[in-house]
Formats: C-alpha cells, sequence, structure tokens
C-alpha cells in the first residue's frame, strides 16, 4: 500500500522525472496565475492520438508493476491493495465489448465523464485522465461525480461505492473508489480543469467541473477532492503511469510532478495525520431475525473527515465490516442468544469507542432429521418460480436454508438440480461438522471444463471438477467439527454448471483443520502490516507480549510454521519461505488472515 509521505518528500521524488525546465514557467506563481501557466505547459506538446489509441497506451500506461506485479491491467476499480484481486485482464485480450458481471471485460473509464464536453476531442482521448477499468463497475460509476458515500446502492467486489452523498454540500449520487486511489482520482480531475481551462465554460458542470477557468470545480467537490489529494499521497505507481503518459501523449500532469502545487493554487490545507476517532454509534436497533441470522440497524455516526465502515462485534469479536448502516449476520445457531456492538472507522483507521450492545436470541430452526449422516440436498424442494431467470434462490430441505446466488432452476441431472452462473451455493450453519463431500455437476449450454471452489466456514478445502459430463466427486478428509456452514462457489463468468445430490458426512472430532477455519477477530485488537507481506517478516499491532504461541496454517489447514514465544525479542515473526497466497496467522485464540506476494 501507499506509504504516508509528507507532499514534500513527493515533490522531490516525483519532479526529478519530469525534463528539465518542464515547469520553469510556473515558478514564483500560485492561484489562478500558476493554474492558467500550468494550462499553458501541460497544451504544448500534447498530441492527440485518436480514442482507438488509448488501447495501445494501456499495455504501457495502466500495467500492473506495484502491487501483483504480473502484468495486468491495473483497474482501480477492481485493485485489491492488501490482498488477492477478485480478476485479472490480460492486456489486449479482455477489452469491452460487451458485459454483464464484473470480470468480464475492461474499457476506457473516463474519470471527468465525456458527456460534460460532448465527448469532443482532445478530451475524449486524453490518456491521463482516461483509466482502463472493469466495464460493469465504469458502467455502474456513469456520469456521476465523486464523493464520499453515506448509503451505497451498488459496492464493487475490491470496495469501490456508488450512492448516496454524505459529502457536504451535495446531496445526490456519487462515485467513491477505494482509498488507495483517491488521490489518484483527485489528482486526474484536477489535470483535466488544468489542461481545459480555456473550455470550462463551454461544459456541462454535471454538478462537478465549474463553468470557469478558476477554480474550474464545483465548491463541494472541490472540498472532495483537497481533502483526497492530501490524504492519499502520490504513489509509484502514479509517477511510472504519468512517465509513460508522457512518452505516449507528449505531456505530463503536474499534481504527480509536483503536488505541492494543488494547494498552491486551491489553497488546501498541507496534510496532516487525522487522529480523530468518529463519533460512536447510536440507536442500534435488532431489525429482524430468523433461525440462523440476526438482522441490525443503526444510525450513522460522523467524522471530522469522514465515517469510511462499520466494525460489526458479535460474542465480542469481530464479525464483518460494512459501509452501509445496517447488516444481517447470518450463520447463526437456532435458539441461540448473541450479543452486537458496532464501532464506527474512518479513512485514517481510527474507531469510535463501541456503541451500546443489543442482543438477540435467533428463532427454535427445524430439527435436523438425518444428524448421523448430517446433510443431504436433492434439490427437489428448490423454488421453480421465474426457473429459467438469474437470481438468488433461497429454500429450506431437512433443516438446512439453502441460498443459491446468480441461479436458475429448470435445469435436471437426476432430476431437478440448481444451476449456478458466477455466484453461490450456500448451507446455512450445520452443527455435526463436516467429514467428507459428494457432489454431482454437470456443464449446462456452453463453455470450457472448470471447478468449483469449495469452501467450509469461508476456507477453500478443495475444488469439483465439472464438464458437459456429468461427474460425481468425493472431497474426503475435510474434518471439520462443529458448526459448519458450506459454500461451493463459481468463479467463471459465463460457465453454468448445474449441482444435484450434494451431501456430507458428520464430523464430531476436534481437528486442526477447525482451527485452521476460526476467523473470529482479535479481542486483543491485533492487525498484521503491512499486508500483504513482501520480505518473509510478519509484523503485529497490538498487545504481543503475553502471546505464548504462533501458528501458521495454509487454507487447506496445514501447518506450515510454528513458533513458541514468537514475541520475545520484538513484534514480528521471521517466517519460513512461503509460496505466494494466503495464509492464517494464529495468535493463541485470534486468528489473522496474511497475503504473501
Amino acid at each position: 500500500m501507499k506509504k504516508l509521505l509528507l507532499c514534500v518528500v513527493f515533490s522531490q521524488l516525483a519532479n526529478a522525472q519530469a525534463p528539465a525546465g518542464y515547469y520553469n514557467a510556473a515558478n514564483g506563481l500560485s492561484g489562478a496565475s500558476l493554474k492558467t501557466a500550468l494550462s499553458t505547459i501541460i497544451t504544448n506538446g500534447h498530441q492527440d492520438k485518436g480514442y482507438s489509441g488509448l488501447w495501445t497506451a494501456y499495455k504501457t500506461t495502466d500495467i500492473d508493476k506495484n502491487y501483483e506485479n504480473d502484468g495486468s491491467i491495473l483497474d482501480i476499480y477492481s485493485e485489491r491493495p492488501s490482498s488477492v484481486d477478485p480478476y485479472k485482464f490480460t492486456p489486449g485480450n479482455n477489452q469491452c465489448g460487451t458485459y454483464s458481471t464484473e470480470g468480464n471485460c475492461y474499457n476506457r473509464e473516463h474519470i471527468v465523464p465525456q458527456s460534460l464536453f460532448n465527448e469532443a476531442s482532445p478530451m475524449r482521448n486524453d490518456i491521463h485522465f482516461i483509466r482502463a477499468t472493469d466495464g460493469k463497475v465504469n458502467g455502474m460509476r456513469s456520469n456521476y461525480p465523486f464523493g464520499k458515500v453515506g448509503s451505497a446502492s451498488f459496492t464493487s467486489q475490491n470496495g469501490s461505492k456508488l450512492g448516496s452523498s454524505s459529502s457536504a454540500g451535495f446531496s445526490g449520487t456519487v462515485f467513491e473508489p477505494i482509498d488507495e486511489f483517491k488521490g489518484d482520482v483527485a489528482r486526474m480531475v484536477f489535470y483535466f480543469v488544468t489542461r481545459y481551462q480555456s473550455k470550462l465554460s463551454t461544459f456541462s458542470t454535471g454538478n462537478m467541473i465549474g463553468s470557469s477557468a478558476f477554480p474550474g470545480l464545483q465548491t463541494w467537490e472541490l472540498n472532495v477532492l483537497l481533502a483526497w489529494h492530501n490524504q492519499d499521497p502520490v504513489s509509484q505507481a502514479e509517477i511510472n503511469r504519468n512517465n509513460a503518459s508522457y512518452t505516449f501523449q507528449g505531456n505530463r500532469n503536474p499534481f504527480i510532478d509536483n503536488p505541492s502545487y494543488v494547494n498552491q493554487i486551491w489553497g488546501g490545507q498541507a496534510p496532516t495525520t487525522d487522529t480523530q476517532a468518529p463519533t460512536m454509534v447510536t440507536s442500534l436497533t435488532v431489525s429482524g431475525k430468523t433461525s440462523n441470522t440476526v438482522s441490525l440497524t443503526w444510525n450513522a455516526a460522523t467524522d471530522n473527515v469522514a465515517v469510511t465502515s462499520y466494525d460489526v462485534y458479535m460474542n465480542g469479536s469481530l464479525e464483518t465490516n460494512v459501509s452501509s448502516t445496517s447488516t444481517t449476520v447470518t450463520g447463526l445457531n437456532p435458539s441461540t442468544s448473541y450479543s452486537f456492538y458496532i464501532k464506527a472507522k474512518d479513512a485514517a483507521g481510527n474507531s469510535s469507542a463501541n456503541s451500546t450492545t443489543v442482543s438477540a436470541t435467533t428463532n427454535a430452526g427445524t430439527t435436523n432429521p438425518n444428524p448421523t449422516g448430517c446433510v443431504n440436498e436433492t434439490f427437489e424442494t428448490v423454488p421453480t418460480a421465474s426457473s429459467s431467470s438469474y437470481s438468488t434462490k433461497t429454500w429450506t430441505s431437512n433443516g438446512i436454508t439453502w441460498t443459491a446466488t446468480d441461479s436458475r432452476s429448470d435445469q435436471t441431472i437426476s432430476n431437478k438440480a440448481i444451476t449456478i452462473r458466477n455466484g453461490s451455493l450456500k448451507s446455512s450453519s450445520s452443527a455435526n461438522g463436516i467429514g467428507s463431500l459428494t457432489v454431482t455437476t454437470q456443464l449446462k449450454f456452453s463453455g470450457s471444463n472448470g471447478n468449483l471452489t469449495v469452501q467450509v466456514n469461508g476456507v477453500n478445502v478443495g475444488t469439483v471438477p465439472y464438464s458437459t459430463t456429468v461427474t460425481t466427486t468425493t472431497i474426503n478428509n475435510i474434518n471439520v467439527s462443529g458448526n459448519v456452514v458450506v459454500t461451493l462457489v463459481n468463479n467463471s463468468t459465463s460457465n453454468r454448471v448445474a449441482i444435484d445430490n450434494l451431501n456430507w458426512t458428520c464430523n464430531n472430532s476436534a481437528s486442526r483443520q477447525s482451527q485452521a477455519t476460526n476467523f473470529t477477530a482479535e479481542q486483543k485488537e491485533l492487525q498484521i502490516y503491512p499486508n500483504p507481506i513482501t520480505n518473509q517478516e510478519i509484523f503485529v499491532k497490538g498487545d504481543t507480549q503475553n502471546i505464548k504461541k504462533a501458528e501458521i496454517y495454509n487454507l487447506q489447514g496445514k501447518v506450515m510454521q510454528t513458533i513458541n514465544n514468537p514475541f520475545k525479542n520484538g513484534k514480528s515473526i521471521k517466517i519460513k519461505s512461503l509460496l505466494q497466497g494466503v495464509y492464517i496467522l494464529k495468535l493463541d485464540e485470534s486468528s489473522l488472515k496474511f497475503v504473501i506476494k
């Protein structure tokens, strides 16, 4: 992730990338005069390479060299800086085209919507503010301005959000990228209103840009972007992109080369460390419950900058993190009492005090008629309404509630089956563990052979192959005891896979796997940093002095390393050479997920 350094450091680092004397005409200026001088500088040398030229440019400007460093497209709407990306795009191979879901293809995202300037050139073709992004997310962003989302109506797989604005001065719909790329977005907009300041009076404002050369932005939007610029300094990825764009197009983004220009022009404050926590969440209420779920709602907290998310705690441990003011906790046991409280968080990582605690007892459930054989689902009671349409379907059979996303129920194998397309099949909690799992699959319609991922309590335990031939597969020795939630995931965006005759045996013995799958969060507020890990050393924040044992598991539950008294000599753990991937660090009774790149 980006390191928060003072803007002056970034200014020195970035300015070294520009040709000598490139910004001489801007020396000693400020305010509107500086903005006009920069506009002249970056207009000179600008070569319009055309709209189709962007596809060529992306092969050098938008390549991931700083996160996965795998040559894929660096998409600010799908990149997960601290974990595995949900999907990847190969430059030149995955261009849109049509799309229906995330991960189908990438296209050309105008950070300042081209509808504001009537798709005119050279604006339509300017690489400095047009990014390669996922087509679906780009379509959802549409031509909305950027701002802080209060209540999200759409959230991408990396956490970018669309929803109602909570930014002061604007109450409409806004789009909010993740924190890692907020400064990137701000500096692209600043580039646009500087490069094209002489044309702003002829553009539509879109509740975003201004109608005059200075300041060039709506007041509320300017305030949002100034905050984002100061909170998220220039990264090496931006510097690399600016240099590649200069090679391609012949001009530069001055706000990447010299971040201090932003505050010299618009009078923003220099970046400071935000140490003020959000206010405490109020009016936490249980809004609904079933035999295996509890729904919660609460009033939004406030912050001196902005509240970014809410941590939901169940029975004293972190259960989930959400961006909205409501959530439904799933996978609970029938007739069981649970307690909940909420903490608000801001972009700087400050957390509010705990909200008041509320308690709820789940409803009584149907007794499993087959406790020794555990679960046997034949899909004979799957909903048949709108059976050929893809949707989320829920039904209960033999005491287990099933949820199938992006699914249809008109296909058969032995009889009825559930067909999943880019979705999952998930059980409610089953109390008798899992030993081995057996399932029948078949690829429907067209597509290619592949594998479903099988998860127990959110951890991968194996894969199930599928093809046009009906195939029955058994995964042995899963051996997770206690309450289990089983999920089959289809990560393909096009293959439609029918699932039938899913069953598993019980397992009531304690196991190493069940320890590895305990993802309850730390009551000691432990945190791994940085995450992902790149140098085979894990640093842990929090109270570590009394931890007696550390264990590292892979996602199949295998112990990769054990360290006794791991923090006797400091706050870090040296780890053995592990392959790239996701692992679990178990510290006594607390578990933390981390990624090795």
